[in-house]
């Protein structure tokens, strides 16, 4: 299942952007997502209703996404028109800068569609092609969780922040915090989160692997959006997360703020970049440990 690194494409350095401008990039994500978020939370109608589905029948997307994502296009097209932009609902919209902006405008659409509060905006920008996977590298990111008023930032070589806000005002109520995974190194210690793909035969392999698993770790959490897991691995809240199915727009923003709170990110291989196939993110040591198990386990069949 791990890749043939003779058919990887190389990742781009992120540092072709000068730090001044990753670190203005970063800003212009914040911004822009806490809108957003401030859209979905506030907008929210008592009563959601599915506007579509997309890969399965548990695929669902509601106006909100799509009202959410046209925001942040505007955004974009307002701050950046020279960019590129790729949305998990409206696709691609090319540049000419060598930059592309990768949106998901609502992260956890389940969770919204259930008044669950586990959902958030996460927007990245990036060098490279963000439909190839191991051909693009983030320069900056924001994932936003508009009912928490948490808002999780970085920039490649910037370190990773969290910065809280109250979720009924403007702007940031509290300096950013600086994020750090945890140090867990022993599978029976580790604190696990997963994911579940929208298809349903897929989602007996992964009741299989999370059932061998689960014995062996601390204990499992499936939150239901992966923007925040990876989130929550920078701050240490979670030590591991794995899922198959995610997209560039899933965990462009969440695995910079990963990568950049001293965590490593990667797909099913220990050098595969992250992809549909697989991501596993952690601390080095449970990184590790939570990708050689469920390589394995995988492979095992």
């Amino acid at each position: 299942m791990a890749e043939d690194a003779a058919d990887r494409p190389s990742a781009p350095d992120p540092s072709v952007v000068p730090e001044q401008e990753r670190a203005a990039l970063e800003e212009l994500a914040v911004r822009i997502a806490v809108e957003a978020g401030r859209l979905v939370r506030d907008e929210r109608p008592r009563a959601v209703d599915v506007h579509r589905t997309k890969s399965t029948d548990l695929d669902v997307v509601t106006l909100m996404d799509t009202r959410s994502e046209a925001l942040v296009r505007r955004r974009l097209a307002e701050a950046r028109p020279d960019d590129g932009v790729l949305g998990e609902e409206e696709g691609v919209t090319g540049g000419t800068s060598g930059l592309t902006w990768v949106v998901d405008p609502i992260d956890g659409t389940v969770n919204y569609l259930y008044d669950l509060p586990a959902y958030a905006v996460s927007i990245a920008v990036v060098v490279g092609d963000p439909t190839r996977p191991g051909a693009w590298s983030p320069v900056a990111g924001a994932v936003v969780a508009p009912r928490t008023g948490e808002v999780f930032s970085a920039r490649a070589g910037g370190g990773a922040r969290l910065r809280r806000s109250d979720p009924a005002g403007d702007h940031a109520d509290e300096a950013p915090a600086r994020l750090r995974v945890s140090d867990v190194r022993d599978l029976a210690g580790v604190l696990l989160a997963t994911g579940f793909a929208y298809d349903r035969q897929v989602r007996e392999d992964q009741a299989r692997v999370v059932a061998d698993l689960l014995p062996r770790v601390r204990d499992v959490r499936r939150l239901g959006a992966a923007a925040l897991d990876l989130c929550h691995v920078a701050a240490g809240r979670v030590d591991a997360y794995y899922e198959v199915g995610t997209h560039a727009w899933d965990v462009a923003a969440g695995a910079l703020v990963v990568a950049e709170a001293g965590g490593v990110v990667t797909g099913l291989g220990a050098d595969d970049p992250p992809s549909e196939t697989m991501v596993v993110a952690g601390g080095p040591a449970a990184h590790a440990t939570v990708r050689a198990e469920v390589e394995r386990l995988l492979r095992r069949g």
